[in-house]
Parts: C-alpha cells; sequence; structure tokens
C-alpha cells in the first residue's frame, strides 16, 4: 500500500469478529487446553484460567486491537507510530510470525494427509497388514492381555507412514514425496485464503471459522452416547484444589491466554487495522475472549468424553490415554474413531475440522 493511500477496511463487521475468532481458536483449544487443564487441576484449573484471562488476557488483547485501529496500520508501522523505537518490537512479531508460519503449516499437511487417507473403509490406521507396521501391531484393545512392546495401528501409521521416523539422527532418509506435495497443497490453500487481502479473507472465514463448531458439536454429541464417556468429563473437571498452590499452574494459565489468543504475533494489531476507526473495539474484545475460552471448553468434553471411551476399551484408567499435541490429534483420537460405526465420515468430519482451524490461525 503506498503512503497516504486509503487503507482496505472488512466489509462488515461480523467479517473481522470470524477472522479474529479464527485467528484465536486454533489447534490448541483442541489438543492443548484439554491436557494442561486436566494436567493442572481439573476443574480447579478454572479459577488461574480465568483470573489470568481477565487480568492480562483481555486488557492486552484491548491494547492490541485498539492499536491497530487507531493507526490503521500493521504491527511494523503501528508500534513505530506509537514510538519509533518500537518499530524494531513490531517486526520481531512479523519474524515470529513468519517462524511460526512454517511449521504450523506442516501440522496442517498432516490434517490434509489423514483427511485424503480417510476415504476407505476399513480406515488404514484401524488394521495392521499395511506395509509400514512392524511384528509388534496389534489391533487388541485391552492392555492387560498385551505384551509391553505392542502398538496400536494408528501409532504406527503416524510414526512408520506419516513421519517415516529414521533411526537415528544421524539417518536423513529420503523426501516424501506425497507428503512434500501435500505442504505445496497447505501453502497453496493458505495463499488462496488470503492474497486478497481483507477481500478474500473476510469471504473464507464465513465457513471456516463457522464449520468447525459444526463438527465440534456432532463430535461431542457422539462422544457423549460412548460407553465411557462420563468417566472422562468427570476426570476432565474433576478438581484438584492443592495444586493451586503451585506456580506452574498459574504460569500454564497465563501461556495458554497468551498463546491461544495470538498476543505479541502482530496478527491482532494487523486484523484490526482494517476496522472503522469508530468501531466498538473494546466490545469485540469481550466477544472475542469469551468465544475463544467456550471453544476451549467445549473442547475438553469433546476430547474427554472419547478419552473415556478410549480408557473403557482398553480397560484402564482416563489418565493411562490422555494425551496432548499431535499423539492426541493424530494417534489417541483417530483411534478411538475408527472403532466408531461409520468411522470414515467421522474421521472426515474430524481432519476437515483440524484443517479450518489451523488454516484460519495461519
Amino acid at each position: 500500500m503506498e503512503p497516504g493511500e486509503p487503507r482496505d477496511q472488512w466489509a462488515r463487521k461480523a467479517e473481522f469478529l470470524l477472522a479474529m475468532v479464527g485467528y484465536a481458536v486454533g489447534l490448541g483449544n483442541v489438543w492443548r487446553f484439554p491436557y494442561l487443564c486436566y494436567k493442572s487441576g481439573g476443574g480447579a484449573f478454572l479459577i488461574p484460567y480465568f483470573i489470568m484471562l481477565f487480568l492480562c488476557g483481555i486488557p492486552l488483547l484491548y491494547m492490541e486491537l485498539a492499536v491497530g485501529q487507531y493507526t490503521q496500520q500493521g504491527p511494523v508501522g503501528a508500534l513505530g507510530k506509537i514510538c519509533p523505537l518500537l518499530k524494531g518490537a513490531g517486526l520481531a512479531t512479523v519474524v515470529i510470525t513468519f517462524i511460526f508460519s512454517t511449521y504450523y503449516n506442516v501440522i496442517i499437511t498432516w490434517a490434509l494427509y489423514y483427511l485424503f487417507n480417510s476415504f476407505q473403509e476399513p480406515l488404514p490406521w484401524a488394521r495392521c497388514d499395511n506395509p509400514w507396521n512392524t511384528g509388534n501391531c496389534t489391533t487388541g484393545m485391552n492392555r492387560s492381555l498385551l505384551h509391553n512392546d505392542s502398538t496400536s495401528p494408528s501409532n504406527e501409521f503416524f510414526d512408520h507412514n506419516v513421519l517415516e521416523i529414521s533411526d537415528g539422527i544421524d539417518d536423513f532418509g529420503a523426501p516424501q514425496w506425497d507428503l512434500s506435495l501435500t505442504l505445496l497443497l497447505a501453502w497453496i490453500i493458505v495463499y488462496l485464503c488470503i492474497f486478497k487481502g481483507v477481500k478474500s479473507t473476510g469471504k473464507v472465514v464465513y465457513f471456516t471459522a463457522t464449520f468447525p463448531y459444526i463438527v465440534l458439536i456432532a463430535l461431542l454429541i457422539r462422544g457423549v452416547t460412548l460407553d465411557g464417556a462420563v468417566d472422562g468429563i468427570l476426570f476432565f473437571l474433576e478438581p484438584k484444589w492443592h495444586l493451586l498452590g503451585t506456580a506452574e499452574v498459574w504460569i500454564n494459565a497465563a501461556a495458554q491466554n497468551f498463546n491461544s489468543i495470538g498476543i505479541a504475533f502482530g496478527g491482532c494489531i494487523a486484523l484490526s487495522s482494517y476496522n472503522k476507526f469508530n468501531n466498538n473495539v473494546f466490545k469485540d474484545t469481550l466477544m472475542i475472549a469469551c468465544i475463544n475460552s467456550a471453544t476451549s471448553l467445549l473442547a475438553g468434553f469433546a476430547i474427554f468424553s472419547v478419552m473415556g471411551y478410549m480408557a473403557f476399551l482398553q480397560g484402564t484408567t482416563v489418565e493411562e490415554v490422555a494425551t496432548q499435541g499431535p499423539g492426541l490429534a493424530f494417534v489417541v483420537y483417530p483411534q478411538a474413531i475408527a472403532t466408531m460405526p461409520v468411522s470414515p465420515l467421522w474421521s472426515i468430519l474430524f481432519f476437515i475440522m483440524l484443517l479450518l482451524l489451523g488454516i484460519d490461525s495461519q
């Protein structure tokens, strides 16, 4: 944009709100918050989480949205306009976002790869007769009947087919062309969503920011009908009050708020810079923060209802199957989906949800 040239604006306020919700609500809401909540005190964790939200998350989000809307510039120009010395801080957010987007798009690639492999019955991570499976692969569920070296087909699909983990750091291995092409497709999809700025982004978010909620609610409804689901949800919410006295819990609460809302990445400043100058940004801040937190709780119920189901199938406790990060999204949850009726449909919906959450956060 040339100096003095009018900045593009969101066609409707709903486009900004959906873009911000999509930016804030990401994979961390689905695979990090539920596990962090259970590990940091269960229902008791919600106390430090909401305290940090109101003391740190909302004020900082409000500040970034106000700065972007007032200056009508991106993070570098906005912070430099406030104070020339802060232009370096704005540039730092751009560098951080660039680094973040490079590895975040790899996760989108995994979701795409799983999505493509979901159009078959049975699902490839539901059986042990694939070329990548080892002799330790077993489809048995009850852990008390399995030997210590046994692995699940979903675990082997992720390790040996998707990642093709090598024997050591000195063994680089050959490029995986199918995964490399999927990564290229992921970058093309991201480009098509943003190449016209707010004109294209504002239209895309009507689908990418709303459809994941339809899927998440559907997964929750399906999850609570499964055996052991109630045990999983109760385990998720069971308060461990003694953990509130530990510093780690409060640090986790603050970190989850910052990471989830997307503070200090420059995205909030950039998105709000396309607002009208007199927009009520404080009202937007409260709405975005509340939707983000509600989504985290909704995801927690959906995830732990399935964790309870997996514990029921394996004859073990929820604690034994609970995990976070890629292990939850690409190993445990797909394994649970593979045991459900019409498993390809649920798999397609789940990985479309992950794909859209990832694209929105990009």
